[in-house]
C-alpha cells in the first residue's frame, strides 16, 4: 500500500502534466473500486452522489458521516483521493481549519472548499470573508506531512449569479491565499474556461458532465485545462438507470433494462471479490 505521502505527491505531480487528467467521482466503495480498475490516476468524492446514495439531498450530509465516507473511499483503492468539503461544514475561517485537518486524517490528500453557505441556503460570501477562509484552509494543509492540494472553488454560477469578472477576481483572490487549485464548477463553453484559464496561474479544474454541454478532454486541455471532475454525473448516471428500469416496470411489465446491465461476473470481478468469480455465466442473473 502506498503511503499517504506518497499519494500526496503522485496527486500533485498529476497536476503538472500538459495534458488535463479526468478524476472521476464515486460515491461508494463499489463505484471506486470501478472506476480504479478502469485506470484513472486519482479519484474525487462527491457531496451530492454520496447524499443520494444515502436517501438524502446535496448538503444534507453532516461533516461526521462525510469523514466516514472519505474515509472509506480513501481506504477503497491506492488512489489518491481528492475530497469535496462542500464549505467546510461551516461559515467560519476556524471550522474550515478543522475539516482540512479531518479529512487528511481520513486519507484524503486533497480537499475542495466553496465559497458558500451550505444548501439551500447556497448564499455567495462576502469576498473577504471567503478569502479569509481559504487563507485558513490552506494554512491548514500546508501544517500537514504530506502534501495536500487544496481547491478553491467560486461557486457564482452555480448558485444563480453567473457573473464571470467576478468569478475571476474571485479566484485570483483565492491563488493569493494560496490555493492550489481553481475551480469554477458551471462553466458551459470554451470560451468561458479559456479566460478563466489566462486570467490565473494555477492549475484549473473544469466540471464536465453537465447536461447539453459537448466539450472533451482533448479542446480543454487545448485551452490550458488541467484537471475535469464530473461531479454527481456518475451517480446520477446510475440512478437514471434504475428510473427508467422502474418506469419500464411500472408502466409496460417488462424487463428489457436488464438488457443493458453489467454482468455479475464483470462486476465481481471489478470488485476483487472471492477470486474466482461466481460461477454465474456472462448475462446471468445475480443470485
Amino acid at each position: 500500500m502506498l503511503t499517504q505521502q506518497d499519494k500526496g505527491a503522485a496527486f500533485a505531480a498529476l497536476h503538472e502534466r500538459p495534458e488535463a487528467f479526468i478524476i472521476p467521482n464515486p460515491w461508494d466503495i463499489g463505484s471506486a473500486r470501478m472506476l480504479a480498475h478502469a485506470g484513472f490516476k486519482a479519484l474525487a468524492t462527491t457531496s451530492a452522489g454520496f447524499a443520494f446514495s444515502m436517501g438524502r439531498g446535496d448538503g444534507a450530509v453532516g461533516r461526521e458521516q462525510m469523514m466516514a465516507h472519505v474515509s472509506a473511499i480513501a481506504g477503497a483503492t491506492d488512489l489518491p483521493v481528492s475530497a469535496d468539503l462542500e464549505n467546510g461544514f461551516g461559515d467560519d475561517a476556524e471550522t474550515v481549519t478543522a475539516t482540512i485537518a479531518l479529512a487528511a486524517d481520513a486519507g484524503a490528500v486533497g480537499g475542495s472548499i466553496e465559497d458558500v453557505s451550505r444548501r439551500p441556503q447556497a448564499r455567495i460570501y462576502d469576498l473577504s470573508h471567503a478569502v479569509d477562509r481559504i487563507r485558513a484552509a490552506a494554512a491548514a494543509a500546508r501544517a500537514l506531512p504530506f502534501r495536500f492540494m487544496l481547491t478553491a472553488r467560486a461557486e457564482n454560477f452555480i448558485a444563480g449569479r453567473p457573473d464571470l469578472a467576478d468569478t475571476i477576481a474571485r479566484l485570483q483572490a483565492y491563488q493569493d491565499a494560496g490555493a492550489d487549485v481553481l475551480y469554477a464548477p458551471g462553466l458551459t463553453t470554451l470560451d468561458q474556461i479559456a479566460t478563466v484559464v489566462r486570467s490565473v496561474d494555477r492549475p484549473v479544474n473544469v466540471l464536465m458532465g453537465l447536461p447539453h454541454v459537448a466539450l472533451d478532454r482533448a479542446a480543454l486541455s487545448a485551452k490550458g485545462v488541467r484537471r475535469i471532475s464530473i461531479g454527481s454525473a456518475l451517480a446520477r448516471a446510475a440512478y437514471g438507470e434504475l428510473l427508467r428500469g422502474a418506469r419500464e416496470m411500472g408502466e409496460r411489465g417488462t424487463f428489457t433494462f436488464a438488457d443493458r446491465a453489467a454482468s455479475s461476473r464483470d462486476v465481481t470481478a471489478l470488485l476483487e471479490i472471492g477470486g474466482g468469480g461466481t460461477g454465474l455465466e456472462d448475462g446471468s442473473p445475480a443470485r
